[in-house]
């Protein structure tokens, strides 16, 4: 699609320049325009940008000091913390390679992608769960150090030491040794004032468009995750395209409600990177619960809200929403997954706070497309692609063709924030990428829809299209009808084998609290509201679906457990 010819909604021109930086070359720059400002509010402490880029250089060093080379690859398995950002980017100064682990990987887990990655060095907190997990995998892999922090000397004086006097068990035991190295007994001898004097460590000399930034792994729909190999031009310009967004001017002052996971694509580029372009700040909790982040949202005055659509659906049952002022927030944006109409609705009605809807992957850098924070907007859509950004619709049979004039077609993206490839799997390219018009294009598996406007819908996707006879059936088009009845509060469709027609669909469904109806019920309410070939066996009534370590509902695990 021809983009420059499309009606275009948002508050920057589409071919505007975008800098192809290295991040530390970035937060350089952000730090020396303002180094008190405030980067991240953790639980009661603010850290300014020089605290963290102090820590960050002062890693970078201790990283040197310790063998790790440009190239080498550092693991970072921590939840929303502090030290999370200073080892991001310390580790990038020292020229190695970030590569993010969920905290809620198992042993098993952790290891494969210690081993396929290559990991040499990973920082994790002494919190028991992960420091067990990781100390496991120090056991059990190629790994060679292991750097614990202290979650204790992140948090405020007083809530520090009540975490050291009544919260023992909540500290784990960790055996320091030659591999098992202490936080800041790891960070280099250095202070800020040598910055001033131009004495800063030195850091290692990128090339932000050749040399990798990130290893962020996918969950794919098949087999073993595999790791998108993101440059620093990659992320750097992503983020700079999600700051395009913004049409409300002093973006230095933002708050971003830092509720996503920052191990995350999504909350990498839109949240840590966006914040640290603009030198917003984000007000942070561990990890999402309702109630800490309806409190961190007051509190810090939080302007922005990055989240999926499982956390808007918890805001929307807790009690709390009620009584909390949230009438700081300008936008909050979904992402991560389609975001069902009755719940984008009742947000909006209840809070009064604009809901707009986004689109992005892992090999996209986070966000390839997004409505329009202000003025039009599509329902239902994934927006207009960000700046910098092309799509096309492929026939979803042969994706040398392109999709026939008019229909569906499975989504390519072109773009600076497209990755270079998956790690270690040269072979994947051929079924990944796409060459049309003599550009690369990244095949993204979901089937869309562009209208006249530029907006984009996203269908479904084609490994989740179910075979009915010879008919495609989306699963997404029978969940957004049930989702109509007012006792579906969550739906999940998937294919079941069927002798006669190959499969069939069939659909679970959480209900509303109060809601009384039962299977059959909602079945024959369902079936005779879509097509003969969408008519579902069954409606299985269940007291909750799976989700994904972001949250979002998880079709892949109910195939799995289900099939």
């Amino acid at each position: 699609m021809d983009v420059s010819k499309q009606p275009y909604h948002h508050p920057h021109p589409w071919d505007m320049p975008l800098e192809p930086l290295a991040l530390p070359a970035l937060l350089e720059r952000t730090v020396t325009r303002d180094p008190s400002a405030p980067f991240l509010h953790f639980l009661g402490r603010t850290y300014s940008y020089r605290e963290i880029y102090a820590d960050a250089r002062r890693f970078a060093a201790g990283l040197a000091q310790s063998g790790i080379a440009k190239g080498d690859r550092v693991g970072l398995f921590l939840p929303n913390a502090p030290i999370y950002a200073a080892a991001y980017y310390g580790a990038m100064m020292a020229g190695a390679i970030v590569v993010n682990f969920s905290p809620l990987y198992t042993v098993e887990e952790l290891a494969w992608q210690v081993e396929d990655s290559g990991t040499r060095l990973l920082v994790t907190l002494d919190v028991p769960e992960l420091y067990q997990t990781a100390s496991a995998v120090l056991e059990s892999s190629s790994l060679e150090t292991l750097v614990v922090g202290s979650l204790g000397h992140m948090l405020p004086w007083a809530k520090g030491l009540l975490l050291k006097t009544l919260g023992r068990s909540k500290i784990a035991r960790v055996a320091w040794g030659p591999s098992v190295r202490q936080w800041n007994d790891i960070l280099a001898e250095w202070n800020w004032s040598q910055f001033l004097d131009g004495q800063a460590p030195p850091t290692a000399k990128l090339d932000p468009l050749a040399d990798l930034a990130l290893l962020q792994y996918t969950g794919g729909t098949t087999g073993r995750p595999k790791g998108a190999m993101l440059t620093h031009a990659n992320l750097s310009m992503n983020a700079q395209q999600v700051a395009a967004l913004n049409p409300f001017g002093q973006v230095e002052t933002e708050v971003f409600m830092g509720a996503l996971p920052f191990f995350h694509v999504f909350a990498n580029t839109a949240l840590l990177n966006h914040a640290m372009v603009t030198g917003a700040s984000i007000a942070m909790v561990p990890r999402f619960e309702a109630k800490q982040v309806l409190q961190t949202i007051q509190r810090y005055r939080c302007t922005g809200f990055p989240g999926v659509p499982t956390m808007f659906q918890a805001l929307l049952d807790h009690p709390d929403l009620a009584k909390t002022d949230l009438s700081s927030l300008k936008v909050c944006i979904s992402g991560g997954a389609p975001m069902p109409a009755p719940v984008h609705d009742r947000f909006e009605e209840t809070t009064g706070v604009r809901l707009v809807e986004g689109y992005g992957l892992t090999e996209s850098s986070g966000v390839v497309s997004a409505n329009p924070y202000e003025g039009t907007r599509k329902k239902g859509t994934i927006g207009q692609v960000v700046v910098g950004t092309e799509v096309l619709l492929l026939d979803k049979e042969d994706p040398a063709k392109l999709a026939p004039a008019g229909e569906p077609g499975e989504l390519a993206v072109h773009g600076p924030q497209i990755m270079r490839g998956y790690w270690n799997r040269p072979e994947t390219d051929a079924d990944v990428f796409v060459t049309h018009h003599g550009k690369r294009w990244l095949r993204t598996g979901d089937v869309a829809t562009i209208d006249a406007d530029g907006f984009l819908e996203i269908v479904d996707r084609i490994k989740d299209m179910i075979a009915v006879g010879g008919f495609k059936v989306f699963p997404s088009v029978v969940e957004d009808v049930i989702l109509q009845h007012p006792a579906v509060k969550e739906a999940l469709v998937i294919g079941v084998p069927e002798a006669r027609l190959g499969e069939v669909p069939r659909v679970y469904v959480t209900l509303a609290d109060s809601a009384q109806d039962d299977a059959e019920a909602l079945k024959s309410w369902l079936n005779a509201r879509v097509g003969k070939h969408e008519r579902v066996d069954q409606v299985v009534v269940r007291d909750a679906l799976p989700r994904t370590i972001i949250g979002k509902l998880d079709r892949k695990a109910l195939r799995a457990e289900v099939l």
